[in-house]
């Protein structure tokens, strides 16, 4: 198998909402839009945002509880300062913090908040993460 990552999909209870959370409150852009979906491209690979019990369907599993799902999204940052900034903005903009930014265990800097539907991202300052000058991973 390939050793790679295409596309996230996220499965939320409101379309709608999630939409504005991402492209007005965040400012992303989305790519391809059709009834039920919404893509933004992310440098490389998509995140989809898809109705939560569609998502289910698709997959044919139950929809889950309310409980942590066992994943969190990541953003790595150039600096620490810009994990502060970041947080401050998701948060300004109607996001849930979870853990305000810190040293972290491993050597670097990091927070997390949750998006309308509680998905845990975290925001992240680490200096064994080297991003290039469009904030790509160089290496892990």
């Amino acid at each position: 198998m390939d050793q790679r990552l295409t596309l996230i999909t996220l499965g939320v209870r409101d379309l709608a909402r999630a939409r504005a959370f991402y492209e007005q409150a965040l400012g992303w852009k989305p790519g391809n839009v059709s009834e039920g979906v919404a893509f933004y491209e992310l440098g490389g690979f998509a995140l989809s945002l898809y109705g939560l019990n569609d998502l289910a369907e698709d997959a044919q599993i139950g929809v889950p509880g309310t409980g942590f799902g066992g994943i969190a999204l990541a953003i790595n940052m150039h600096t620490r300062e810009d994990v502060d900034r970041t947080l401050a903005e998701v948060v300004a903009a109607g996001a849930k913090l979870l853990k305000p930014a810190q040293e972290a265990f491993w050597g670097g800097y990091s927070g997390y908040f949750a998006d309308p539907d509680g998905y845990p991202w975290e925001v992240a300052w680490n200096p064994g993460f080297p991003l290039d000058a469009d904030g790509r991973l160089i290496h892990v």
